[in-house]
């Protein structure tokens, strides 16, 4: 059971507990709802309190969140955890493991290997509530919230940056600023086109890189810095295929296997309030092997 305590300002005496936790906490309304069905699931200064209570400036208020009734299924697989506590977990992902349990990845997904990481632990096995999902063959930064609160607390406030390096030459910086759809005859591929959700990418051009691969074609390239305006599926890559530019290894939008095996995305940093101290916080990954050899 995860267990949430907030203070009740001095100048709050009289204030609801519905109001207290709605209004002053960013509690949501279905938390809330959840909690009352619950034995002490709110509770002020270690008893019961019904929402329609009043508080006094001083009092301490607990929320108690039980675990979770039907966790993921545990998978002792690695796992790079960079930081953890009792609300949230960042974690760097690796290339080629998904994100969550899907048909064809049921139990080798990074939700099997945190429920494992939390059961070794001696933690509850919750739910894996990821804030933001990547691609299976996209590296980077996972922000997971711990419970309900923590995960509806982080939703539309975080702000990473992705490193990516694409087929051909870019200078400067720029903006993409180009609508995406699903292709038609197909349930993930996406396209730019007319009838598509609006989608921004703003990029910066690192480097660029002139690079002969094993079997002898030479390949211009360029390392890319990028923030994301808006968070639609597949988008840096959709974006940068709508250039002629697909990203080095993406081979379901035009990119060549010749110097990498995969989409050469990666989420390499992370920026958000914590959910419950409201500190704010910032991580780093470095680029993986494979992308830090092509920049090489």
């Amino acid at each position: 059971m995860a267990q949430i305590t907030f203070t009740v300002a001095q100048d709050m005496d009289g204030i609801s507990v519905y109001n207290f936790l709605r209004a002053k906490c960013e509690v949501s309304y279905r938390l809330i709802k959840r909690l009352k069905r619950v034995p002490m699931g709110i509770t002020a200064n270690g008893g019961h309190i019904r929402t329609i209570d009043p508080l006094q400036g001083g009092d301490i208020v607990t929320l108690n969140i039980p675990d979770d009734e039907n966790p993921t299924v545990p998978n002792e697989l690695p796992i790079d955890i960079i930081y953890e506590d009792a609300h949230i977990a960042v974690i760097n992902k690796s290339s080629g493991m998904p994100v969550h349990p899907a048909r064809d990845h049921v139990t080798d997904t990074l939700a099997n290997a945190f429920s494992a990481h939390l059961i070794a632990n001696g933690e509850p096995n919750s739910a894996f509530r990821v804030i933001n999902r990547l691609d299976r063959d996209t590296t980077g930064l996972v922000l997971a919230a711990k419970n309900s609160h923590a995960a509806s607390q982080l939703h539309g406030h975080t702000d990473k940056v992705y490193y990516a390096i694409c087929q051909g030459l870019l200078t400067g910086s720029g903006t993409i600023d180009a609508p995406i759809r699903i292709m038609e005859g197909h349930g993930i591929q996406r396209e730019v086109g007319e009838g598509g959700v609006s989608a921004i990418t703003h990029w910066t051009a690192l480097k660029n890189m002139h690079i002969t691969a094993p079997n002898g074609n030479i390949h211009d390239l360029t390392l890319l810095k990028i923030h994301l305006e808006t968070g639609r599926t597949h988008q840096i890559r959709v974006h940068f295929t709508s250039l002629g530019m697909p990203l080095a290894g993406d081979d379901m939008y035009g990119g060549s296997w010749d110097l990498i095996k995969r989409q050469a995305l990666h989420c390499g940093q992370l920026n958000f309030c914590h959910p419950v101290t409201g500190e704010p916080m910032e991580f780093t990954a470095p680029l993986p092997q494979d992308m830090e050899d092509l920049c090489q």
